[in-house]
């Protein structure tokens, strides 16, 4: 999301004349985006933030500003607290960016006869219908694009910051979304990222996200389509009707669990126990056979006690994700989390030894499973260079990532190739073939021999088939 509304800021100041800069140097104007959802990440920001403070010193025109969740949270404080920034906007407050630069800045005094630090502003102001509606995300990546179809949330998750910094959930209409990916097919763009804070709630004027994924895989020239993040409660028999039959559709699923024990989820408000959690599991390996699963989990939730870990643990032990994102709880101030009796906390030490112990069952499985895929031949979509010289990590339909010899001519390619190794998170592979010109038409979707593995349909000029 983060990265889809740094695009969406990038379009909005280049309608107005402004250019991406080389560098922080030879900037005019620096933006900074920010999350909020841990509190790790404000203590980035502001460490960023005093870097770029020296740069402002020794250039007064320098505007700098901070985007996003963490300066709606903060606001007016960070202001205060960081006086090196000019302008502090939320979510909410992007189609006005460019005004409210041109509002803030300059050392000395501005036409308004007010002095520099009497200009600075801060665009906190949530709004109750604005998704974007109308302004042009600048896609970066020639290889695939994120498309935001909903923003907010209504969930009430106590641990979660969000609801709080972007307000309730807003969808976009299908029609603008399906334009848009239209114009990523026609740019020459084949995967997409469908965005959502819960992403598979969707929903607009009788149009279901299972409908909208529908449409968007049959968008021509669209070769992949994956969505995040959804919410466990909105797994619908339709959407994974939908993501079995559309051959664009990728058989990867995130699946956000948060914690194995029902008495911690019923304090983080999640709306499922984990006996309905796994009914939602068994529905989608028993529609798509050989899903990846990947979570989110969070350690130390206060009032967790070692037995409520202990059934995160087990649960790992029984999905068998193929990935985890392991978190310590982080308090997020606002949301009712915080509010909890203190007596509630889990030890610094104990939490630490938590994150530790999840961390390792966590891979530990994944090693697993990706130790078991090593000599299967599967499709990739070469996406950038990779850290070893010579090599290209692409990634499959189920979202894991393979590095294979080749150079910065493959980026945007598909190619088919075999696992040869793993590192238990990563693999190696050799190319079979290239599956631009040896597998696929020009605009079809895989075949069901090298789509991971999966039985899918494949496209024929008379429409599906098996």
């Amino acid at each position: 999301m983060n990265i889809a509304d740094g695009e969406l800021m990038e379009g909005v100041l280049e309608d107005r004349g402004y250019a991406i800069a080389t560098g922080p140097e030879e900037a005019d104007v620096i933006v900074v985006n920010t999350c909020a959802i841990r509190e790790h990440a404000e203590r980035r920001v502001l460490g960023r933030v005093g870097q770029l403070s020296g740069l402002r010193r020794a250039r007064p025109s320098l505007k700098i500003a901070v985007a996003g969740c963490m300066a709606q949270r903060m606001g007016d404080d960070l202001l205060e607290r960081m006086p090196a920034v000019d302008l502090v906007v939320g979510p909410d407050g992007y189609r006005g960016l460019a005004e409210a630069l041109d509002s803030v800045g300059a050392a000395g005094s501005g036409p308004d006869g007010k002095s520099a630090v009497d200009r600075r502003l801060s665009v906190v102001d949530l709004s109750l219908d604005e998704n974007y509606r109308g302004l042009e995300q600048r896609h970066r990546s020639d290889v695939t694009a994120w498309v935001p179809v909903q923003r907010g949330c209504n969930h009430r998750c106590t641990f979660c910051i969000v609801p709080y910094v972007r307000g309730p959930e807003k969808n976009r209409a299908p029609a603008e979304v399906i334009a848009e990916i239209e114009r990523i097919a026609d740019s020459g763009v084949t995967e997409v990222t469908l965005l959502g804070q819960t992403v598979n709630s969707y929903s607009h004027g009788g149009w279901s996200f299972a409908r909208l994924l529908r449409e968007v895989a049959s968008v021509p020239g669209i070769r992949r389509v994956r969505f995040t993040s959804p919410h466990p409660n909105d797994v619908t028999e339709e959407l994974v009707e939908t993501m079995a039959t559309e051959p664009a559709a990728c058989e990867h699923l995130h699946l956000p669990a948060q914690s194995g024990s029902d008495r911690v989820l019923k304090r983080m408000v999640r709306r499922y126990t984990r006996a309905t959690f796994m009914e939602k599991v068994e529905m989608v390996r028993a529609g798509v056979p050989g899903v990846a699963l990947s979570t989110d989990l969070i350690a130390a939730f206060p009032g967790e006690t070692e037995a409520d870990f202990e059934e995160t643990l087990d649960l790992v032990a029984e999905v068998r994700f193929d990935d985890a994102f392991t978190y310590r709880y982080s308090p997020r101030p606002g949301t009712p989390a915080t509010r909890l009796p203190s007596r509630d906390s889990v030890p610094d030490e104990e939490a630490a030894s938590r994150l530790g112990r999840l961390i390792e069952a966590t891979r530990a499985v994944q090693a697993e499973i990706n130790r078991a895929e090593v000599g299967r031949v599967v499709e990739i979509l070469v996406e950038r260079t990779a850290r070893r010289e010579g090599m290209v990590l692409g990634r499959t339909r189920a979202n894991k990532a393979v590095a294979v010899r080749g150079t910065p001519a493959e980026i945007g390619r598909y190619l088919t190739i075999r696992l040869t190794g793993t590192t238990g998170v990563t693999f190696v592979g050799e190319i079979v073939a290239d599956g631009e010109t040896e597998v696929f038409a020009s605009d079809a979707a895989p075949t069901a021999a090298l789509a991971d593995g999966m039985a899918v349909p494949a496209r024929a000029a008379g429409g599906w088939r098996p």
